[in-house]
Parts: structure tokens; C-alpha cells; sequence
């Protein structure tokens, strides 16, 4: 029966929504942080005691914010999207059910 490949098409769709939305909140966590108004004296020191290499490295890679929140709204739509899924699978199985009833 073709009704779990939608059950299971719409979980893993939000899984990967769901991993999407927490990479996008790590990015916009890690842009905040580096927010020089942000940092105190403690992070300072904290952050000259890291390797130079490391953190220019982690810098040059990381995504913009603005990039970030538009990751994070796509995501979050997606996670809506492939719940609605999983609700009109649900549906149609409880429909089948009530048919052969």
C-alpha cells in the first residue's frame, strides 16, 4: 500500500526541515556572537587564546545572517509543508479505513 511511502516521504521531508532550521540558528547564533558590541572582556580573552587559523577559517565559511534568516524562514516552511503531508496521509488513511469498514 502506497499510503506509508507518504507517511514516511513527509517524516524524513521534516527531519531534514527540522536539521535545516538548526543549522540555520547555530549560523545566526555564531553571526550575533562575533557582533564586536557584543563580546566582553571574558569572551575576549577567550577568543584571543584561540587559534588565529581557526577562527578566520570558521569566519570566511560561515553564512551571512541575513542568508542565515532566509535559510531559517525556507526551513520552517518546509517543516509546515511536509507536516501538512503527513496530515493529508493520515487523513486518507483514516478515510480508507472507514470505507472498508
Amino acid at each position: 500500500m502506497e499510503i506509508q511511502s507518504a507517511f514516511n516521504a513527509g517524516l524524513q521531508g521534516f527531519q531534514r526541515a527540522a536539521a535545516g532550521v538548526t543549522e540555520a540558528t547555530v549560523d545566526i547564533n555564531r553571526q550575533t556572537r562575533a557582533n564586536p558590541e557584543q563580546v566582553t572582556a571574558a569572551e575576549t580573552d577567550v577568543r584571543q587564546a584561540e587559534a588565529p587559523e581557526r577562527n578566520r577559517a570558521t569566519q570566511s565559511q560561515a553564512p551571512s545572517a541575513e542568508q542565515s534568516l532566509v535559510q531559517l524562514t525556507n526551513e520552517s516552511r518546509n517543516a509546515e509543508a511536509n507536516v501538512r503531508s503527513i496530515q493529508a496521509a493520515d487523513q486518507a488513511l483514516g478515510t480508507i479505513i472507514d470505507v472498508r469498514v
